[in-house]
């Protein structure tokens, strides 16, 4: 019994000691955001210049109050045109930097704070961006055995570089030049090259689509314009699937279809790809037989997502299996056409590197394989964005031209050549809709956008490409 009143006693006191508030309770604390790390680090050499991301990590959330935005500054005429607090990070996208200069980015204390408005300290940070690339461009393709056509239009394209910029238009899925006559009938000028698409490769010849009927390229190239040629590459959903698609899946939505299985002697992939090779070579030789030089562009926007921020790999199949496959992929065509006596190619690559963090480089087939670098431009409504993706690509490949392989949503090319942006060519991609009116709002670029494109003096139609072009 005793001991149990000892117990009650006991847990009494030590209830009564827990409700009491201690004599000096101690303030609940925040302690400012620190500073982790910056990226280009401070002191950062040979920094791309245009724009750029400056990204500030810390190591608590963050924020810019917006009233003290303003504050923020970077020296040495450079702008900062968007300021992004997220998480811990906070962003500036820094514009106007001129190659071989230095700057310095400095945000005062409190422009960033953290949790009950606890003010990070000032932050300076420097750094130097790179000197301009100099361009030494061939003089000649890359296959020491093209034609002489195919020579005389590689001339062309490099007199003209930088000076002037062709105009281009896509055909409407395949073997058609629908788009070039929508723009001629609205505009009164025909875009002076055309490109086709052998997309639907698996199904020629069919009473819809024949791609050895060359008269929609020939018609074109008799006329006076530039032929060019991509190809969405389509292959069977599984081996022995009766369904063809170019996009990677789990082979009922798309395609099992692995670019490394082709090097693998016996394999179903092997057995395709081979056969479509042998195919496209055969229609190839026939625009090479009228004497034709093709501008040709396979194997497009390989990376896909891989190098983005979503890290989603691959948009077709020929990119799923790396960078290392799809060199070896380039390549593997580019010696079989070689071996076929195909030498009317002018061969165009496209790059998806878009800023300094999203870099395809390694996805290049080498200065050996490409003659022309391409890029695909969508939804980017300022010149001086679309200059300073120019002035990147320039500076990544100063052997090669670089063109706009497709576009839509961008500025017309009078404002893109003005801020710089002098392609080789520019490429709407065609529309999926049937209207072709005058004032349809077109999808990618509507009849306003062309005209405005013609108007500039560098834009060139195809009436005014010379006469004597492959003479």
């Amino acid at each position: 019994m005793k001991k149990h009143k000892l117990y009650i006693f006991g847990t009494l006191l030590f209830l009564a000691a827990s409700c009491q508030k201690p004599d000096n309770p101690v303030p609940e604390q925040a302690e400012a955001p620190k500073l982790v790390s910056v990226s280009p680090e401070n002191g950062a050499e040979g920094v791309m210049y245009g724009s750029i991301d400056l990204i500030l990590s810390f190591d608590a959330a963050v924020m810019c109050p917006t009233a003290r935005r303003g504050e923020i500054s970077i020296d040495n005429g450079a702008s900062i045109s968007k300021i992004d607090a997220n998480g811990k990070n906070v962003t500036l996208t820094l514009g106007n930097l001129e190659p071989s200069s230095s700057y310095t980015v400095t945000l005062p204390e409190g422009t960033v704070i953290g949790y009950k408005e606890n003010p990070a300290k000032a932050i300076s940070t420097s750094f130097s961006t790179r000197e301009p690339s100099s361009q030494a461009i061939s003089e000649s393709p890359v296959n020491p055995d093209a034609t002489e056509r195919t020579k005389a239009l590689y001339s062309y394209l490099l007199s003209i570089y930088g000076k002037k910029t062709l105009s281009g238009a896509i055909a409407k899925v395949n073997w058609n030049t629908t788009e070039a006559e929508w723009v001629a009938k609205w505009t009164g000028k025909w875009p002076a090259m055309a490109t086709f698409d052998y997309i639907h490769l698996f199904a020629s010849p069919a009473n819809w689509i024949d791609y050895s009927d060359i008269s929609p390229a020939k018609d074109w190239f008799d006329r006076g314009g530039i032929v060019s040629a991509c190809w969405h590459w389509n292959v069977p959903y599984s081996e022995g699937s009766a369904d063809y698609t170019c996009t990677p899946g789990n082979g009922s939505n798309g395609t099992l279809f692995r670019p490394a299985n082709i090097f693998k002697e016996g394999s179903w992939e092997q057995k395709t790809a081979d056969a479509d090779l042998a195919k496209i070579a055969g229609y190839l030789k026939l625009l090479q037989d009228a004497g034709i030089p093709v501008i040709w562009r396979p194997l497009h926007e390989a990376a896909g997502n891989t190098y983005t921020q979503y890290h989603s790999g691959a948009w077709f199949w020929w990119g799923v299996d790396g960078a290392e496959t799809y060199v070896k992929l380039w390549r593997y065509m580019y010696d079989y056409f070689k071996k076929e006596g195909l030498n009317n190619l002018i061969w165009v690559w496209t790059s998806q590197t878009s800023c300094t963090e999203d870099m395809d480089t390694p996805f290049y087939p080498g200065d050996g394989y490409v003659d022309i670098i391409g890029k695909d431009i969508y939804n980017i409504s300022y010149a001086s964005k679309i200059w300073d993706i120019f002035r990147l690509h320039s500076d990544l490949y100063p052997n090669k031209m670089l063109t706009l392989s497709e576009n839509g949503g961008v500025p017309s090319m009078d404002k893109q050549w003005n801020a710089g942006a002098t392609w080789l060519w520019f490429m709407p991609w065609y529309d999926y809709n049937n209207d072709y009116t005058e004032n349809y709002a077109h999808q990618h670029a509507d009849i306003a956008w062309w005209k405005a494109s013609f108007a500039d003096e560098a834009t060139i139609s195809l009436d005014e490409l010379p006469k004597d072009l492959y003479r």
